[in-house]
């Protein structure tokens, strides 16, 4: 008879993972079985140590997830949803899963915000994805108006799913090169995590390469196309004095700077994440 103990099952599916090459199998393992019971993480650690056991029809599921997370289909589409900050945003085929980093990130942007003058500043998001920089935004500064625009409309979809339930949050279906026209001159942040990665650099992590969409992460020969159209727009978008902020590659950053300095920015500067990568380059508009 099978042990499906918690224990035993979370041992397995972690061992499962770990020889698919999945970074992090304990963690995944874990987070699986919460799923298929609607534990947290803590509360299956705590039924391992218990001894608790689950049912023949929860660990068959439970098998069916680890064959799907084993083929390097991200966790966050198996169990369709991604945290982010304080948020759980609903993900899936079609929408860049967003990532840790990018927390800290949007924090130089609600900093911004939280700082303006204006009684309701604007902040916008240019190619929001899932709707994540843009929710944060204005659930954590919930003064601000928020703006966003995504051009996928698989994406576009997701984060009108996010954001339905914001309402100081407007979503249009658009190119973040010419989104918002009528909003020259009043925002007070622009913030983008554009798709930087060379068309030749193709990522090795299969749930990167395979899972996340192209539109998402590719930005010409380069990987900057995209950044150069951000930073026309913002230029237009920004009032005097407000903030550019752009997630990008951790070799990217000079590169970046000399774009924006070119274009008239004023103190570009890159700034580091927690694993000490470069992460973000902000700059003022003149």
């Amino acid at each position: 008879m099978p042990d499906t103990s918690f224990a035993a099952l979370v041992r397995a599916a972690a061992q499962r993972l770990a020889d698919a090459g999945v970074t992090d199998p304990l963690v995944d393992a874990e987070l699986l079985v919460g799923h298929v019971r609607g534990l947290r993480r803590g509360e299956v650690q705590a039924a391992v140590v218990r001894g608790d056991v689950m049912s023949d029809a929860d660990a068959e599921r439970l098998d069916a997830l680890v064959t799907r997370r084993e083929s390097r289909e991200p966790l966050q589409h198996i169990t369709g949803t991604a945290p982010f900050r304080h948020l759980e945003l609903a993900v899936g085929p079609g929408v860049f899963v967003p990532r840790p980093e990018t927390e800290m990130v949007v924090q130089h942007a609600i900093d911004a915000l939280l700082h303006a003058p204006d009684p309701q500043p604007i902040g916008i998001d240019l190619g929001t994805g899932s709707g994540a920089i843009a929710l944060a935004m204005a659930t954590e500064v919930p003064h601000a108006r928020i703006y966003a625009a995504e051009l996928s409309p698989e994406a576009h979809a997701w984060a009108s799913r996010n954001t339905a339930d914001a309402e100081n949050l407007m979503l249009v279906l658009a190119d973040m090169a010419d989104a918002f026209p009528e909003l020259a001159g009043a925002a007070s942040v622009v913030i983008s995590n554009p798709p930087y990665v060379p068309d030749s650099a193709i990522p090795r992590d299969p749930e990167v390469r395979l899972f996340d969409p192209a539109m998402a992460l590719y930005g010409g020969e380069d990987g900057l196309d995209l950044v150069r159209a951000l930073s026309t727009n913002a230029l237009r978008l920004l009032r005097p004095g407000g903030l550019l902020v752009i997630e990008h590659g951790e070799l990217q950053g000079a590169e970046i700077r000399g774009i924006l300095e070119r274009d008239g920015w004023r103190a570009a500067a890159t700034h580091r994440d927690l694993t000490l990568r470069d992460r973000a380059t902000t700059a003022i508009r003149p």
